[in-house]
């Protein structure tokens, strides 16, 4: 993980990008706090975020905590709410704050800067870095003309008992509800209840599955693409590979976002911070320390990883990811839950 040392010797070029983009840096905005709800990790963002509060001149507050139960309580509190800006893990719980009305709409210079499939059509949220579900594999174990085309060829004979998945894991989710979205409930039950029957292998999260496919537990595993280069970093040798289905939901790229709160008082601040993300630096911490996808055009990928135009994922509008309950219910009627 980078330490905000390593960032402090990007803080000029940030700083200058910035001006440019007419950001003050300083000012009134020291006698007030910029609140933000993080459904991301401390250990993921918290650098990042602290060198945006030197560089920006801006005092920070973060409420770290699950993505869900944030979006949960920025409702329940109202307009009585101290958060500024809402960054969720992913693009459901932003859709689901942005139906609500508690979302304010963008300024046309952020939202320009991201692919118009990673930002809201509506301008309530823009995505800062995105990860693609793959398929990871046991290299001694799976040979790659061996490897599935879509996410239906799991479903056959051949790959009875050798395949994970994590069912109640918030990415397995999404992705249960991209499908739902590309190919609808029907096609999304018969696929989930083509898996079960074909003795599919639980396991509790993404972590798990990839170390299972390290012990030759198991031989392909569903997960979002980062959660490798975590092994790969400590163990070069490790036994797995990466796999992308081309065109279905097994390829979806779901994204982890920001929006700016209708309870804010600081909307040029909260504004300032979105851009510093959205920096040519700020969008390099994310495929240099998180393996994540930028999502501003003309930033590099995680090295070693296809670009997004080579997944070639699906369009799907990431804001109706929110609906979780629908998802679960099918999920329970397919017996996996």
């Amino acid at each position: 993980m980078a330490t905000v040392k390593k960032f402090a010797q990007l803080s000029a070029g940030v700083v200058a990008l910035l001006t440019t983009w007419g950001v003050g840096l300083a000012g009134t905005a020291l006698a007030q706090t910029l609140t933000i709800y993080s459904g991301r990790g401390e250990a993921l963002i918290g650098p990042l975020i602290e060198q945006a509060e030197q560089d920006l001149g801006i005092d920070i507050e973060v409420r770290y905590g699950d993505t869900a139960e944030l979006a949960i309580a920025i409702l329940e509190e109202g307009s009585n709410s101290p958060a500024d800006i809402f960054f969720g893990q992913d693009a459901g719980a932003l859709g689901a704050l942005a139906r609500e009305g508690r979302t304010v709409e963008l300024s046309d210079d952020l939202l320009s800067q991201v692919d118009e499939r990673f930002r809201s059509p509506n301008g309530q949220w823009v995505g800062i870095s995105g990860r693609t579900r793959v398929i990871n594999y046991n290299t001694d174990l799976v040979d790659p003309s061996e490897l599935p085309d879509s996410i239906w060829e799991l479903t056959e004979p051949e790959w009875r008992g050798r395949v994970g998945w994590a069912p109640t894991n918030g990415s397995f989710q999404a992705f249960v509800t991209a499908l739902r979205l590309v190919e609808g409930d029907e096609r999304a039950l018969e696929w989930l209840r083509g898996m079960q029957e074909n003795d599919t292998i639980i396991y509790n999260n993404n972590t798990a599955i990839v170390e299972a496919l390290g012990r030759g537990e198991v031989e392909l595993g569903l997960v979002n693409n980062y959660y490798l280069y975590r092994f790969l970093a400590e163990d070069p040798d490790f036994p797995v590979a990466q796999h992308y289905t081309r065109g279905d939901a097994g390829s979806m790229i779901n994204v982890a976002g920001v929006a700016v709160l209708d309870t804010t008082d600081q909307p040029e601040d909260a504004e300032a911070f979105i851009q510093y993300l959205l920096t040519p630096e700020g969008q390099a911490f994310f495929a240099e320390e998180t393996k994540e996808y930028p999502l501003v055009v003309g930033i590099e990928p995680p090295e070693d990883q296809l670009s997004i135009d080579e997944i070639n994922p699906p369009r799907i509008d990431l804001s109706d990811l929110a609906d979780l309950e629908g998802t679960l219910e099918l999920l329970q009627e397919a017996g996996v839950l």
